[in-house]
């Protein structure tokens, strides 16, 4: 007979982090068969005097699909349209990878704009996250289904 495992709370334990994320990539790797495996996609902005990141976009492509997860531009770098050339470099990186769309999810009213500007149409919406907002879930095609 196999011993109960423990189960916890704990407050910050990268590698549990790893150990989940892994595992889930495994089992979704599964059911994906005879796609390309996921990627990781990430696109920086670099500090011009130091090089050193200070915004950017981190997303992953699997499936046909391009998820942007994160997309961070500097207040003091905002209403240069680093944002829409990011969206459109990691677009076009995705479509590269064979995908057919893109979504990405927002808490931002200007961004939810700027998404809707790019073409991007909601598919689902989170009330009241945080109470009185929501999160909004959008998508957008970039290439007919083969």
């Amino acid at each position: 007979m196999r011993p109960t495992p423990i189960i916890e709370f704990v407050d910050e334990e990268p590698a549990l982090h790893d150990v989940v994320l892994n595992g889930v990539r495994g089992f979704n790797a599964t059911l994906f068969a005879g796609h390309p495996p996921g990627r990781d996609l990430s696109i920086a902005i670099r500090d011009p005097d130091g090089g050193a990141p200070v915004g950017g976009l981190c997303g992953r492509t699997n499936g046909g699909w391009l998820g942007i997860e994160l997309i961070f531009v500097p207040e003091s770098l905002r209403g240069m349209g680093l944002a829409t050339k990011l969206i459109a470099m990691a677009e076009d990186e995705a479509k590269r990878r064979g995908c057919h769309s893109v979504w990405i999810d927002t808490l931002n009213p200007a961004a939810f704009r700027l998404y809707q500007r790019l073409g991007y149409e909601i598919f689902g919406e989170l009330k009241d996250y945080p109470v009185g907002n929501s999160r909004v879930f959008l998508q957008k095609t970039l290439a007919p289904l083969s």
